[in-house]
């Protein structure tokens, strides 16, 4: 990177506010919806649908903490496999994490909304689908979230720290209070621990905002480049971040189905239903007498999703930045950074699409599922790049600043479990998904082929298992069982799973056999890139 006068991403992130920025991602709206929404499809066994959602994320992020430390860089999923696999890969993967970045802090204004609603009539209707108002009022705190960004990133850390004190300590006292004051042991097998089998824990894990939260530790890894340490602050941030977030919300879901009221179920999980269902854990504060929580848990209904939606407008204007850098989509437009060293047309760009997404998803939980499919689908393909960029640059002969024990084995868990999380999020999301994908790539291929680099010229070895991947992968849970996937029942739950682990495989052993047989790029980076990147901070 050239010296002189060029204006350059800030390195002010150290290790606590990468964490923190990693926990302000995780504790969001997912922990002030989620716990209601998983027990109403798992019923006390979302307590189970919570572990596996972490363990998978947990092993993503073991994945991504070698590769955020090996090459930092500012939208770092954009990079890694354009230095893999090419930058058709690369560009076809920017979109899909666009999607799942693009649509977080919509979701994050809409459920501050959806709490409001408990006590400012009119934002919501009866289904919990926003109004006119509501979307006027989700419109403004994105413009908020958008301001906050034009300021420097140490600042923008600074201010998510401050809210991420807060954000750990209220769930944390939620916890305490509805094991001491309103927990009803009988809930747990009253209706019977797993009402609704395997596969209601399974549709739990991506469908009720499981997987959604839990990857908010994604935050660290597009901050990489930000990081005044990366070789020690980006491990401890990422794999941190998440466990904290595992034992926060295994909490809170054994203690939401504990101070339940036994009334409340007697119907059903998927029927419960109480005063301030909208609000669940601030209502169910009320509901046992604890009126002062419930006022607290109502400030944090605005402050934890507005956190968080603030640090995905952070990292989502990143990963366009990332992309105008790469020289993947826009060039010299994405890649415009302010006097503060923001990326200023990144952040307008993330507010303007975010408009967008409240339109055909103006509920939380219809985008929430919607993300997770995306973020996992583009987050999935890391193991793909961990193992090949292993195989083109042997870790005897390029040293990787943290290396992952049994690196290949759990990419190839990760990957796996990857693709079980999209096929569990249905066939419906699934199909809208790739169908933006199929759009987008046509568009972007036609754009080459008339006034880009031509077709012939587009890096296709390294992309071309794509196509079978993501057709497999949608046509897999179209045959799936229509009570776990909305499919056609061609497949039951144990032909479906067989089939996917063994596609998995193949499709894993493809596409590290279509890397870049020589990653020149990939080298200079970890070799003489940025050589200053993994020294500590003066």
């Amino acid at each position: 990177m050239a010296e002189g006068s060029e204006i350059r991403l800030k390195r002010d992130a150290g290790v606590i506010g990468l964490l923190f920025a990693s926990l302000g991602g995780i504790i969001g709206s997912g922990w002030l919806l989620g716990p209601l929404t998983a027990a109403k499809i798992a019923g006390p066994s979302a307590i189970v649908a919570w572990m596996i959602g972490g363990f998978a994320v947990l092993l993503l992020s073991f994945v991504y903490a070698e590769l955020a430390t090996a090459f930092p860089r500012a939208g770092a999923v954009i990079a890694f496999p354009k230095l893999s696999h090419g930058s058709l890969m690369a560009t076809v993967l920017s979109f899909v994490v666009f999607l799942g970045y693009a649509s977080v802090a919509p979701a994050e204004a809409s459920a501050v909304i959806t709490y409001a609603s408990n006590y400012i009539h009119g934002l919501v209707d009866k289904s919990g689908v926003l109004t006119v108002t509501g979307f006027i009022a989700s419109t403004a705190l994105l413009a908020i979230f958008a301001v906050v960004n034009m300021l420097a990133i140490k600042m923008v850390l600074a201010i998510n720290s401050t809210l991420t004190w807060w954000k750990l300590a209220i769930p944390i006292l939620t916890i305490i209070v509805f094991l001491l004051f309103g927990f009803h042991a009988s809930n747990f097998t009253s209706q019977g621990f797993a009402p609704g089998g395997a596969s209601g824990v399974f549709s739990a894990v991506a469908t009720s905002g499981i997987v959604f939260s839990y990857l908010g530790f994604r935050q660290a890894v597009e901050l990489a480049g930000e990081s005044n340490n990366p070789k020690r602050n980006l491990p401890i941030a990422i794999v941190g971040s998440v466990m904290i977030g595992l034992a926060i919300y295994v909490g809170l879901q054994i203690a939401f189905i504990g101070a339940l009221n036994p009334s409340d179920i007697v119907n059903g999980w998927g029927k419960v239903t109480f005063v301030g269902a909208f609000g669940p854990f601030a209502g169910l504060a009320s509901l046992i007498g604890m009126g002062w929580l419930a006022v607290l848990l109502y400030i944090d209904a605005f402050i934890s999703p507005s956190g968080t939606g603030i640090i995905y407008f952070t990292t989502t204007s990143r990963i366009l930045y990332a992309t105008g850098k790469e020289g993947l989509i826009g060039g010299n437009t994405f890649a415009k950074l302010s006097v503060a060293g923001v990326p200023i047309v990144g952040v307008v760009v993330t507010f303007l699409v975010g408009l967008l997404f409240l339109v055909p998803f103006p509920s939380w939980q219809g985008i929430v599922t919607f993300i997770s499919s995306a973020t996992v689908l583009s987050y999935g393909t890391g193991p793909v790049v961990l193992m090949t960029l292993r195989k083109t640059m042997p870790v005897e002969r390029y040293k990787r600043p943290y290396l992952l024990a049994g690196g290949n084995i759990i990419s190839s868990i990760a990957f796996i479990i990857s693709n079980f999380i999209i096929f569990w999020s249905g066939t419906a999301t699934d199909t809208f998904l790739f169908e933006l994908i199929l759009a987008f790539t046509v568009i972007y291929a036609a754009y080459e082929a008339i006034a880009g680099v031509g077709l012939m010229n587009l890096h296709w070895r390294g992309a071309w298992w794509l196509a079978p991947y993501f057709f497999g992968l949608w046509l897999i849970t179209d045959l799936g069982p229509k009570a776990l996937t909305g499919g056609t029942g061609a497949l039951d739950q144990m032909a479906a799973s067989a089939i996917l682990i063994v596609f998995s495989i193949v499709i894993l052993l493809i596409a590290t056999n279509s890397g870049i047989p020589d990653p020149e790029e990939a080298k200079a980076t970890i070799l003489a890139g940025e050589p200053e990147l993994f020294m500590p901070a003066e």
